[in-house]
């Protein structure tokens, strides 16, 4: 996670995510791997990009904690335009609190405009699952990283725990294509491309997917 983050331009992510990470995290490359952070810097130098990717936090209600480290240092809020007054009085002012979006929600088309309008081009997306959602069900997602590992979460209730969540692919699930596998110990890192054509083959038609 921390090397995704050295690499990326912006690391994007919903007010839900600030909310459960907690008060004190930080979605840099140092804060997830501290060992490497002389690397990481190195790495962002030899990219040419800034001393930390830009944190891009998506929020349609302006829910979010000003104490929270994450907003002390010069965040990136996308809202919509009647949270964001409310967002300029409460949150610090090293934040940029920019509203995207008239109505009650945030398009994810108007996130990516206003990624695209600050020169942002590789984007990590980190959560949360409505939010990875809407990018998946729009196809701006171009690779998947993803990690398995010897972890099982359980369930209570009717709370579901998923990647995704709000969005039903129904018979046309997103398809990835595996570019390389890594271990450490028991956990397995994955790399896909998330593919645009309806089934792991290009095509095709018949049962179970199509």
């Amino acid at each position: 996670m921390g090397l995704l983050r050295a690499f990326a331009d912006a690391v994007l992510v919903g007010a839900g995510t600030v909310r459960a990470e907690g008060r004190r995290a930080l979605w840099t490359p140092d804060f997830i791997f501290p060992a490497a952070a002389e690397a990481y810097a190195l790495l962002r130098r030899a990219l040419k990009r800034s001393a930390t990717p830009r944190l891009v936090i998506v929020t349609s209600r302006g829910d979010l904690d000003p104490s929270a480290e994450a907003l002390q240092a010069g965040t990136l809020v996308l809202t919509t335009a009647s949270a964001a007054d409310r967002l300029r009085r409460a949150l610090p002012g090293t934040n940029e609190i920019r509203a995207v979006a008239d109505g009650d929600r945030v398009p994810v088309e108007a996130v990516l405009g206003a990624l695209r309008s600050e020169g942002l081009r590789t984007i990590l997306t980190e959560g949360g699952p409505h939010l990875f959602g809407q990018m998946v069900e729009g196809r701006h997602v171009d690779e998947l990283f993803l990690t398995l590992s010897p972890a099982l979460a359980g369930r209570s209730g009717e709370q579901s725990f998923g990647m995704i969540h709000a969005v039903d692919f129904g018979r046309s699930p997103r398809w990835g294509q595996l570019l390389s596998v890594r271990r450490h110990e028991s956990h397995l890192f994955l790399r896909y491309a998330l593919t645009r054509s309806p089934s792991p083959s290009g095509g095709g038609r018949g049962g179970g997917v199509g």
